[in-house]
């Protein structure tokens, strides 16, 4: 399960700044490669101060590691009835390191099937295909798994329309629903994680996911809300540096609907399935404060999807799909498996 990590201290928030940083698939520099290392030290030495003052306010961590913990038991629970699983973490830039997590798995012993599930539904180059990246690096380096003549590898590549996902995204937005006195006529507001444009040109498929992820919730909300909002907005959120990224952003979709005269709005983060500081203080802080500063007096956020039930069914299926088990889910709920690798059926995974 890969996933991107976060700092477990204040301590720790400068060398994770500088692993982010590193990373050539967040910020590419072409040419200028070999500068990577003295400009992601400058960055996360200048960023590191104002950074660890933002998780001092959310509890002086990340709470991502612990959050996806309980989806990984939760995880196990459900596909134990199908499979002998092995579950393991791996996070893109702290602890539990993807070396860590590849450790845990040749002390576990002989495996008959490994499936590469990445917890971000929408694929992007900077994060999907980092992940996976850093997983065939540690692992070739190893000289284990797979290309080491070790057991076949099944890679869920997105699940940005999968059915049960967008259900628990429907499940999480009408519960929030319910706290507005009359939930139609307020805006809701779709916040992505953005990404620098450069990606986008080079045929990143994430912002065309995000946007069928958002028809199809809104979609299926209609149908099962009569108090879905007749309003909805995309946009991105946690820009870095000044290059050009993809539009429009979320401080200025809020800054247009306080002079538009909006009151009450529902931001959903429709690209993070744990809470963490882009949602705990970016959206839940910084954007709430903005908000009533231009006069919108009510301000929800979405919880996280998180170790719903749903959204658990969804990784379940996701993973008994990728190795050719069907666990009774009706067809009529199955999406097409885009990007999917699937084989043989295992008893061991």
């Amino acid at each position: 399960m890969f996933q991107l990590g976060g700092p477990n201290s204040l301590e720790a928030v400068e060398p994770f700044l500088l692993n982010l940083f590193l990373d050539p698939d967040i910020i590419p520099l072409g040419p200028f490669g070999l500068l990577r290392r003295p400009i992601a030290k400058l960055i996360s030495s200048r960023r590191s101060i104002p950074v660890a003052g933002r998780y001092a306010q959310i509890g002086r961590r990340s709470p991502i590691e612990t959050l996806t913990e309980r989806q990984r038991l939760r995880l196990v629970e459900a596909v134990s009835p199908y499979v002998d699983p092995v579950a393991v973490v791996a996070m893109r830039y702290w602890h539990p390191f993807t070396t860590e997590a590849v450790d845990t798995l040749r002390k576990s012993g002989p495996l008959d099937e490994i499936v590469l599930l990445p917890l971000y539904p929408h694929y992007s180059y900077a994060t999907t295909l980092s992940s996976l990246k850093e997983w065939r690096r540690v692992a070739d380096q190893a000289k284990w798994g797979h290309s080491a003549g070790g057991p076949p590898e099944r890679t869920v590549n997105n699940f940005h329309n999968h059915p049960l996902y967008i259900q628990a995204l429907v499940q999480r937005i009408g519960s929030v629903l319910r706290q507005f006195p009359d939930s139609s006529r307020i805006h809701l507001v779709f916040s992505a994680h953005g990404l620098p444009m450069s990606l986008v040109e080079k045929g990143d498929p994430y912002p065309k996911q995000i946007e069928e992820t958002v028809r199809l919730a809104c979609e299926l909300g209609a149908k099962r809300y009569a108090g879905w909002p007749r309003a909805h907005l995309l946009c991105y959120q946690s820009r870095v540096g000044p290059a050009k990224w993809l539009q429009p952003p979320l401080t200025g979709t809020i800054e247009r609907l306080g002079h538009e005269g909006v009151k009450e709005m529902l931001v959903v983060p429709i690209s993070f399935v744990t809470e963490h500081i882009e949602t705990l203080h970016e959206i839940n802080i910084e954007a709430r404060e903005q908000a009533g500063q231009l006069g919108i007096h009510t301000f929800r956020m979405m919880p996280a999807v998180g170790d719903s039930p749903l959204f658990i069914a969804a990784l379940k299926d996701l993973v008994l799909h990728a190795v050719g088990i069907e666990a009774g889910l009706p067809s009529i709920l199955r999406a097409p498996a885009a990007g999917q690798e699937t084989g043989p059926i295992s008893s061991n995974v």
